[in-house]
């Protein structure tokens, strides 16, 4: 599914996909559009921009999510923001594009993206990387003893620092969201860290994982 709300740019998208094999089974103009054409189709990709009308991409993003999990979105913008890839990647975003990439490049990030994986434009994975290591110097954490987590917790821990989704660890523990979600508090309440960045951060310095 192609996301945008300039007709021209979503129909030339659409056109370099299909071009490459890589069949299009809806377009919408803004959120409300894109989030009934994922419920109905129910799409492996949604690549959608972040400037849209009536709600944002953001919005847009964490919608599509709910209405159909297994759709990954992918963002292709102007925007390189680091509020914006934030808060995108918080809403569920799978990878994060610019628009002044290639044909190439999106076609390659589309199906990177339905093969599982997360593709980013190289000045937002620079960018990213440059906030981790701020994170890291940032971050004062505790030089003495290592708090006891369980088995579980560690588990969990592991699969925060390679960067996956409460469903996804659900998914590959066989266990709810919603415990998923209990261990994660568990797990930042006995780390002493605010976010799963902070826990990330801690056990990669701690050498937990």
């Amino acid at each position: 599914m192609v996301v945008d709300d300039h007709l021209l740019f979503r129909e030339g998208v659409r056109d370099l996909l299909t071009r490459r094999g890589i069949a299009v089974v809806a377009e919408a103009g803004d959120a409300a559009a894109a989030v009934a054409a994922a419920a109905e189709t129910r799409p492996r990709i949604a690549l959608t921009g972040l400037r849209l009308p009536g709600a944002s991409g953001i919005e847009a993003t964490e919608r599509i999510r709910r209405v159909s999990p297994k759709t990954r979105v992918l963002v292709l913008t102007m925007s390189m923001g680091e509020r914006d890839v934030s808060e995108a990647l918080r809403a569920g975003a799978c990878g994060y594009l610019l628009k002044d990439c290639s044909e190439d490049e999106i076609a390659a990030g589309v199906l990177a993206a339905a093969a599982g994986h997360s593709p980013f434009s190289p000045p937002v994975a620079a960018l990213m990387l440059e906030r981790l290591r701020s994170s890291m110097q940032a971050i004062d954490l505790p030089e003495d003893g290592v708090p006891e987590l369980t088995a579980r917790e560690l588990e969990v821990l592991c699969m925060i620092a390679a960067g996956k989704e409460n469903g996804e660890i659900a998914k590959a523990l066989v266990i709810s969201q919603h415990t998923v979600k209990n261990h994660v508090s568990s797990i930042l309440a006995k780390l002493g860290v605010e976010n799963r960045i902070q826990a990330a951060v801690y056990a990669v310095r701690k050498r937990l994982v």
